[in-house]
């Protein structure tokens, strides 16, 4: 396998620095001149400024405002980091060892960073306040489902635990709340072909060979709710959310299925009522058997005026 080159500068909020690869053909006299027209979002006087305090690197050290363009070369720098709102909620620890790291992930906090998330993010949070500066994610959640979130501790077994998720060899549970339908026979599998394009919010279901499968299971209903525990067997982008929608009950404070709300990112008020409750598995490395339970319950369940008031 090829190692991966490690970068000269060092992490940044346990983020590892950009690395932009210079292309082996092309007429800038200067690296500089390549970056103005390779970053156009940007601002010239900021690639500037960040060129004059050394924050552009190559594997000689800092580069200048004059360093002759170098084809084929690569130059690292950390990029400037979005405007927050803080994640007022707490991570969880449900288990640590050598090899891997639990987390019960509270609502509205993304698992890595991505656009305009990035100190606010599980894996930046942990990285930082556990000291673990190497930490890697095993998988993910979005950023509005909360539950179970497995990280491992030690890059070199990465390989080990992704592909015991690529091959579907761990079984996670969800659970979700919405209402109840009476006239919904239960348990069923939901099976459906769902596409996710680029630069496009929200997924959909179409014609086609099916890639993704639910079971849905009622576990309880009162006054016009009801609990649902979900098995997927596939991992598509919003697949639960996608499946639940498709059969008539949406999940509780769903901002995407059935309608698109604009919702501020800083509301953290009627949360998505959708939990990663459980993961079993195998360990790949030690071979026990692993069960691992969330500690976190859906608020729309337990205090249905609370969840519809945001109190």
């Amino acid at each position: 396998m090829r190692r991966r080159q490690q970068p000269p500068l060092p992490k940044r909020h346990g983020l590892d620095p950009a690395r932009l690869r210079l292309p082996e053909e092309g007429d800038w006299a200067t690296i500089r001149d390549h970056l103005v027209e390779r970053l156009p979002r940007v601002r010239p006087e900021r690639i500037d400024e960040l060129l004059r305090e050394g924050g552009i690197v190559d594997l000689d050290g800092p580069i200048t405002l004059d360093t002759p363009y170098l084809p084929g070369g690569a130059v690292w720098f950390h990029r400037d980091l979005p405007v927050e709102f803080e994640v007022p909620f707490p991570i969880e620890i449900v288990h640590r060892d050598e090899n891997i790291l639990i987390v019960d992930k509270p609502h509205f906090l993304s698992t890595i960073p991505r656009g305009q998330h990035i100190l606010q993010t599980a894996l930046v949070k942990l990285r930082r306040d556990l000291d673990l500066p190497d930490l890697v994610p095993a998988h993910r959640l979005d950023r509005v489902t909360a539950g179970l979130v497995m990280f491992i501790v030690d890059p070199a077994r990465r390989g080990a635990y992704q592909t015991m998720f690529h091959n579907r060899l761990v079984h996670k549970e969800y659970e979700a709340i919405a209402r109840f339908d009476p006239e919904l026979e239960l348990p069923r599998t939901v099976i459906s072909r769902i596409v996710k394009e680029r630069q496009v919010l929200r997924a959909y279901e179409t014609d086609g060979e099916p890639n993704a499968e639910t079971l849905v299971e009622l576990l309880e209903h009162r006054d016009g709710l009801a609990r649902y525990r979900l098995r997927p067997r596939t991992g598509r982008t919003h697949q639960i959310r996608l499946h639940m929608n498709g059969l008539g009950i949406p999940i509780l404070g769903d901002d995407f299925y059935p309608e698109l709300t604009d919702k501020p990112v800083d509301d953290y008020t009627r949360p998505l009522q959708l939990l990663a409750s459980g993961l079993e598995f195998v360990d790949p490395l030690t071979r026990e058997p692993r069960r691992f339970e969330t500690r976190r319950t859906l608020q729309a369940w337990h205090d249905p005026d609370g969840w519809a008031t945001g109190n």
